[in-house]
């Protein structure tokens, strides 16, 4: 059984704080929100470049009926030439049994489980719940118990309880903590009930409603209320900005019994079709998170570096620019990486890639520096 402090991926951090999985959503929530139109090559190209990042959990696709989801109509293609890297898990998502026989048919070889604890979950918005799912929230309640019997007849002894749309709607505004903790309560008291521990909870926001204090608050309730939940997964959209700060919050509020998973995209392409956001639902760009995660002292294993040559290859396939920062201005510069003192200026964001790039990305910039400049406190040796 996997558990909390041995999913596969994990990250672990400095005295203090948890363990970190980085799950890369591009390939299914990036590019489902994208042109339909993206060659099978390009996608190709693009999962096997992530897959040499060093990232070590990319979510692939989905496997979907290609008339609702046209985008991820070619994914048994994609699964069949794409090239597995050592040591990275590919997972995929599936909505239904005809998905799961879809997917299940590339495991072991290609694809692994995301997780094995089996789950329930609920949407507080039940508005996006019919528009995601067509199912209301009563349906998605009713589902429970018959999710709980078959595994524990299975003889199944963790698993995860979640909130979905958990911190407000575009259509029915915002919801309460003690409305997020009534539903968790819900979930857990009927799979203890039914002898199985509750380890893990889901928390998800598809329209981009929450905010950091809001989650520390959630997290800490958690914690106090159910000491067996050891790992929290949260899928936190950048609609509004808060989702890197959030992710901060996370780690600052959990510590070292625990793992937090979090779902990033390269570019922070991501977006949803069905609540009323489109790619302005974005995700934390995967570089922005990797470079933090790095300076705060986590061994992330990532090339931040190729992370980045990666994030241009899908400006690249997709005629547009993405929405990172790292990507833009690079981390921050040290030793022989340190930028020229009498650089012309930089203005543009072409000009910025020197420091991918070289020189040559600012060449004929201004530069009004009559003479070298050189200082006391930097040695060029």
């Amino acid at each position: 059984m996997t558990t909390g402090t041995q999913m596969a991926g994990a990250i672990h951090g400095p005295d203090g704080y948890p363990d970190v999985v980085v799950v890369e959503e591009g390939m299914r929530e990036g590019l489902q929100i994208e042109d339909a139109g993206v060659p099978v090559d390009d996608k190709v190209r693009l999962l096997d470049s992530l897959s040499q990042t060093g990232l070590k959990r990319i979510v692939v696709g989905s496997f979907v009926s290609p008339k609702w989801t046209p985008q991820m109509a070619h994914i048994d293609e994609i699964v069949e030439r794409f090239t597995p890297a050592p040591g990275v898990t590919y997972t995929a998502l599936a909505l239904n049994a005809r998905g799961v026989e879809r997917r299940d048919a590339y495991v072991p070889e290609k694809l692994s489980p995301d997780d094995e604890r089996p789950f329930t979950r609920v949407h507080l918005c039940d508005v996006f719940a019919r528009r995601n799912t067509n199912r209301s929230q009563d349906q998605e309640i009713a589902s429970w118990e018959e999710i709980v019997g078959k595994a524990a007849a299975a003889g199944v002894t963790e698993a995860e309880m979640g909130v979905n749309a958990a911190w407000g709607s575009n259509w029915l505004g915002l919801f309460r903590h003690e409305q997020r903790m009534d539903m968790l309560e819900r979930q857990y008291e009927l799979w203890t009930g039914n002898g199985v521990a509750v380890t893990k909870v889901f928390l998800g926001d598809p329209m981009g409603w929450h905010l950091p204090n809001q989650v520390e608050e959630d997290l800490r309730a958690i914690q106090d209320r159910w000491p067996s939940v050891t790992t929290f997964h949260l899928h936190l959209h950048n609609t509004r900005g808060m989702a890197p700060i959030s992710a901060y919050e996370a780690l600052k509020t959990l510590d070292d019994r625990h793992t937090v998973v979090l779902d990033s995209s390269i570019g922070g392409m991501a977006g949803c079709p069905y609540c009323g956001n489109g790619r302005a639902a974005a995700l934390t760009p995967t570089e922005d998170l990797i470079y933090l995660l790095s300076e705060l002292g986590f061994d992330t294993g990532v090339d931040l570096d190729k992370l980045i040559e990666s994030v241009v290859l899908a400006e690249e396939i997709l005629g547009h620019r993405l929405y990172g920062h790292v990507s833009k201005a690079g981390g921050r510069p040290r030793g022989d990486r340190l930028y020229p003192m009498d650089m012309p200026f930089v203005e543009t964001l072409e000009q910025a890639q020197h420091f991918r790039l070289g020189p040559r990305s600012y060449a004929g910039a201004l530069s009004p520096w009559k003479e070298p400049i050189t200082s006391p406190f930097r040695s060029e040796g």
